[in-house]
């Protein structure tokens, strides 16, 4: 949804008239309180700014974004708060007291949206999933349409294949599918081979009913897997280069190796930046790239053009490398269609990122993404996709 901001609204392109900002609109909010009910107000709005590392003006500002911004903000300040030890009446109450600011914001005109708070639940959640990313190194951030981002992906990569995976084992009996996601790949090879044990792991599950012969193994893979040696007939894995730190790969792979029975197959999956890019397009890719750098992730292709290299580390035989070029945009049909939207939601995801710690505004996010969008049609972009798959020895 976007801001609706009025002519002097404190989200004003700088041009913010003094009565509209947000040391009027803390002001408007703590005028006519009850002594007590204003300290405790205050209170809450300087621990908001002691959070957020800015003054109680700035912390305010921070909110009157858009709702998806700020109730991202509000999710991650009540799980510091519950991280800190506070009881959940006491976050509630602070959270409340946020959402009274902003209806006080709305009253007077200077947004034109209603905000629902983090549930308890939710917040719990959230906290489940920062412990696990503070063990892990994955790029992208839990989102309600990150889901569907890695859906995308697979029906692009599904649609190009025209198959699941290249590996030659006409009927594999126990796959695993590491870092499954949604568990859609997994789910469709249950559907394929009936007869197949299929397990998805990764650190949450996926969504959706699962078929009979499948299994959700929360797992981190940079702790190393929870299986015996030589397991599985097949052992699948793909677009973990945004989750594995990239002087982690061999060691990965070599466990991935571990598992798989004498004789059976292991199969990679890996991109690269889509490419060639218009100016909105690399500015996006630069975000992408420094996000990932700084948690150690491959920063250039090294990943991409090492895989099949890995696989041979690993002891593997039979190593065989492929390479495809993915349409992005509608130029592309159907498939460049799935690749566009899958692009796009990774760059939203680093776009709100980047909202988050208020280093790009919605405006700038959104201009960021229209005209990426259009560049995809207008460079006839293409996401390159490398495969490598090899065998066990026997």
């Amino acid at each position: 949804m976007d801001l609706h901001v009025e002519e002097h609204g404190p989200a004003g392109q700088g041009s913010e008239a003094p009565e509209a900002g947000p040391k009027a609109l803390i002001t408007r909010f703590l005028a006519n309180r009850a002594p007590s009910t204003a300290r405790v107000y205050t209170t809450d709005l300087e621990d908001l700014a002691r959070f957020r590392g800015t003054s109680t003006e700035d912390a305010v500002r921070s909110l009157l974004q858009d709702p998806a911004t700020t109730w991202r903000r509000l999710l991650d300040y009540a799980v510091d708060l519950r991280r800190r030890g506070l009881a959940p009446a006491t976050v509630r109450r602070r959270l409340t007291t946020l959402r009274s600011l902003l209806a006080t914001a709305r009253a007077l005109g200077w947004i034109s949206w209603e905000l629902e708070l983090p549930t308890e639940s939710e917040v719990t959640v959230a906290m489940g999933e920062r412990a696990e990313r503070e063990r892990s190194s994955y790029l992208f951030p839990r989102h309600p349409g990150e889901a569907d981002r890695l859906d995308l992906q697979h029906h692009a990569l599904r649609e190009a294949l025209g198959r699941n995976f290249l590996a030659p084992i006409p009927s594999p009996l126990r796959v695993l599918d590491v870092g499954t996601g949604t568990g859609r790949w997994g789910f469709e090879v249950c559907w394929e081979h009936p007869g197949a044990l299929v397990v998805g792991l990764d650190l949450v599950a996926g969504r959706g009913e699962a078929p009979a012969g499948y299994r959700h193994v929360r797992g981190n893979l940079l702790q190393g897997l929870p299986f015996r040696d030589d397991c599985f007939d097949f052992v699948h894995q793909r677009y973990l280069v945004s989750g594995i730190p990239l002087g982690a790969w061999p060691r990965v792979v070599a466990e991935l190796a571990r598992i798989t029975r004498p004789g059976g197959w292991v199969e990679l999956v890996e991109p690269r930046m889509p490419q060639p890019a218009g100016p909105a397009t690399e500015h996006l890719q630069r975000m992408f790239l420094e996000m990932a750098g700084s948690l150690g992730l491959d920063t250039g292709d090294v990943v991409f053009r090492s895989i099949d290299r890995y696989l041979r580390e690993a002891g593997l035989e039979e190593v065989t490398r492929r390479e495809f070029e993915l349409p992005v945009g509608e130029w592309g049909g159907r498939v460049g269609s799935f690749a566009a939207s899958g692009v796009r939601a990774g760059f939203a995801r680093v776009c709100e990122t980047q909202q988050a710690r208020d280093a790009l505004s919605a405006v700038e996010a959104m201009t960021l993404l229209r005209r990426s969008t259009q560049e995809f049609e207008e460079y006839r972009t293409v996401w390159p996709i490398a495969i490598a798959y090899a065998r066990k020895p026997g």
